[in-house]
């Protein structure tokens, strides 16, 4: 068919607006390239590359890409930028639709809201939308600016710095979860970052990476986020099997009083006992026990050339049957006794990693040495600052997380690497890395009755001190500086 005079000359000039339309789209970002690298590397270190993930308000699809999915889908109502996403990102997937009318039939690992939260004239109808593509475990990951900045902000999209917006919903954090509870999600933490969202050397550097980390002035940084699941429902007891994990090194006497505390919980019990090479005859008596109690299933690892509780609890780990995961320490200073607390805040969906604390309840004399019970204080305040989530005590050894859960922590690990030869800490870093919700229960703490501890104050503090050092980086600097720096530069 032959195009008419009209229609030819309108085809230039159509081109050359959706060329003009993509320029202006595409000009925010570059402008403010330094403060969307720092989206970028937020969300990277949320979403675990490979996922299933939905961006709610996605603009022109670079954040979506950023995070690397398996399977990726953008919605957003601005067709302009909709058309541009799919120009960029061919393998992925966007489509035109009003976040309120969000209609779709299937589930996400993640749901993104980055910024456009606040554009919403009805934001708890859409959360509830949202509901209908989660399952149990999808998280929910929101940034929204930080409302203390409303007037620069505003100052910035009058000077035409930022994109201007015509309608804005200033909430604190606390109204954004609180919208979250009342659409049927749990809200897991928040954080915030960016005190400085340009890029002046500097002056950049001192804001963001180290102001911004402190008390005070934390509270006047840029962005907010808060990351939630869809509320928890409980299990049944007889869907979940146990699986205790016993680490043992020279611990004879305490092994036939660990087979008779340890209860009975969901619909089977193992006990693995992961023994370390001991010279006192632990193994033989594992081994006498195995046979004393046909009742009990029973079994014994030799962890071999390995070294280390941590070494032990993943060898373990590796062997286990069961649904769920529990250590129990050998020495019996947290007693058995409480491992049912541990089993129904898991079964019940208080929480999917439990710890345990010990500085809660009153101690036994002799329980705790005074600079252990000082330096685990020092520990739980700093790893508390670190990760951005309470932490009572650390280091308690009585520990429980489901099995697949673990799993996902040990396929991530690279991201940490192999540096903890406790155990305890291979796990918090990866639970909060991988957005679990931490649940933290009290246990009595008791004097050993058989053996001596093989805790070195001096040289194991000094390693808490290298791991700490660990975090600060991978979780307050999202990852080594250098990279971060390399990230913001190829935007620009």
């Amino acid at each position: 068919m032959v195009q008419s005079e009209k229609q030819i000359s309108e085809s230039p000039a159509r081109e050359a607006g959706n060329r003009s339309s993509e320029e202006a789209l595409l000009r925010w970002r570059k402008r403010n390239s330094y403060y969307y690298g720092w989206l970028d590397r937020i969300y990277r270190f949320v979403v675990r590359p490979g996922s299933r993930v939905l961006h709610v308000g996605c603009d022109c699809g670079d954040l979506l890409a950023a995070v690397e999915p398996s399977y990726g889908v953008g919605i957003d109502s601005n067709a302009d930028a909709i058309a541009l996403a799919k120009k960029r990102f061919g393998h992925l997937h966007f489509f035109e639709m009003d976040p309120h009318e969000l209609e779709l039939d299937e589930k996400f690992d993640y749901v993104l809201i980055c910024n456009s939260l606040g554009g919403w004239h009805d934001i708890q109808a859409v959360l509830e939308r949202i509901a209908g593509v989660t399952d149990e475990h999808t998280r929910i990951v929101i940034t929204y600016y930080n409302h203390l900045w409303e007037g620069i902000m505003s100052i910035g999209s009058s000077l035409r710095v930022r994109k201007p917006n015509s309608y804005q919903n200033w909430l604190p954090s606390q109204d954004i979860s609180n919208l979250l509870e009342l659409s049927g999600f749990d809200v897991i933490r928040s954080a915030s970052y960016l005190m400085m969202p340009k890029r002046l050397p500097p002056l950049t550097a001192l804001c963001n990476y180290i102001l911004s980390l402190l008390p005070i002035f934390r509270y006047f940084n840029l962005v907010n986020l808060v990351i939630a699941r869809p509320a928890a429902v409980a299990k049944s007891d007889s869907d979940l099997s146990v699986s205790v994990i016993v680490p043992c090194r020279n611990e004879r006497g305490n092994i036939e009083d660990a087979i008779k505390r340890i209860p009975r919980m969901g619909r089977e019990t193992e006990i693995i006992f992961v023994d370390g090479n001991s010279t006192d005859g632990t193994a033989e008596e594992i081994e006498r026990c195995i046979s004393q109690y046909p009742d009990r299933r029973i079994s014994l690892i030799h962890q071999g050339d390995g070294i280390g509780k941590g070494d032990a609890v993943r060898k373990g780990f590796a062997a286990a049957t069961g649904d769920i995961l529990v250590i129990q320490d050998a020495d019996l200073t947290a007693p058995p006794e409480d491992l049912p607390k541990f089993y129904r805040a898991l079964r019940d969906g208080k929480g999917e990693y439990i710890n345990g604390s010990r500085l809660v309840y009153p101690m036994e004399k002799q329980a705790m040495r005074f600079l252990n019970l000082l330096g685990n204080k020092f520990f739980s305040v700093l790893f508390t600052w670190l990760l951005g989530q309470r932490f009572r005590d650390t280091l308690c050894g009585t520990k429980m997380i489901s099995k697949a859960n673990y799993e996902l922590i040990a396929a991530n690990r690279s991201y940490f690497g192999d540096f903890d030869p406790f155990g305890d800490f291979d796990l918090i870093f990866g639970a909060v890395k991988q957005n679990f919700k931490v649940v933290e229960v009290p246990v009595a703490y008791r004097a050993r009755t058989y053996g001596s501890t093989s805790i070195s104050r001096f040289a194991h503090g000094w390693l808490l001190l290298k791991m700490s050092w660990i975090a600060f980086k991978k979780i307050k600097w999202l990852g080594r500086k250098h990279q971060a720096s390399k990230a913001e530069k190829s935007r620009d």
